[in-house]
């Protein structure tokens, strides 16, 4: 398995009428998170300990709150805001 993201919850619905130069920079952050993530854990299915905690990133156009999963290997983007919408 390795890292992925996804939208959960009613992101996913809010994803589908953002604005598209909003929504390529929320790939842009989560694709930052993935990375960083990659790197963070490198045995993440062996992981004992808790999972880190969320947080809220601002990004041009708005910001997005999300959290990992270091088991399951992903990152949630749990809700997204834009301010120019």
């Amino acid at each position: 398995m390795s890292w992925k993201w996804e939208y959960a919850f009613s992101a996913e619905a809010t994803a589908r009428t953002a604005p598209a130069p909003f929504l390529r920079e929320v790939e842009k952050k989560a694709d930052e998170l993935l990375r960083m993530c990659e790197v963070s854990y490198l045995h993440a299915r062996d992981h004992q300990g808790l999972d880190p905690k969320g947080g809220t990133l601002t990004i041009p156009g708005g910001m997005i709150t999300y959290q990992v999963v270091v088991r399951r290997e992903r990152v949630y983007i749990l809700q997204i805001t834009a301010l120019e919408w």
